[in-house]
C-alpha cells in the first residue's frame, strides 16, 4: 500500500489511466481486425474506409500517450501495405 500522499495520488491516477488505456487499445485491436477481415474479403472500398478509421484512431492514441509514435507509425505502415497489396 502507498505510504505517502504522492504515492496515494499516483495509485489513484494509475487506476484511472489503466482503464482509459485498455479501452483505447481494445478499440485499436477491433479496428485492426475489421481491416484484416475486409482485406481477406478483397473489399477495397470498405478496406479504405476501415484503414482511414484505423489510422485516425492510431493518431489519437499517440496524441493521448497510449501508444508510442513509432509503434503507431509501424502499424499504419503495415495497414497501408496490406491495402496496397489488394
Amino acid at each position: 500500500m502507498a505510504n505517502t500522499k504522492s504515492a496515494i495520488k499516483a495509485a489513484r491516477k494509475t487506476v484511472r489511466l489503466t482503464v482509459r488505456n485498455r479501452g483505447v487499445k481494445t478499440r485499436l485491436k477491433t479496428l485492426r481486425m475489421r481491416l484484416d477481415e475486409l482485406m481477406a474479403k478483397q473489399d477495397v472500398a470498405g478496406g479504405k474506409a476501415a484503414a482511414a478509421a484505423y489510422v485516425s484512431a492510431m493518431d489519437k492514441a499517440v496524441k493521448s500517450g497510449v501508444i508510442h509514435r513509432n509503434a503507431a507509425s509501424r502499424a499504419k505502415r503495415h495497414a497501408a501495405k496490406a491495402l496496397a497489396a489488394k
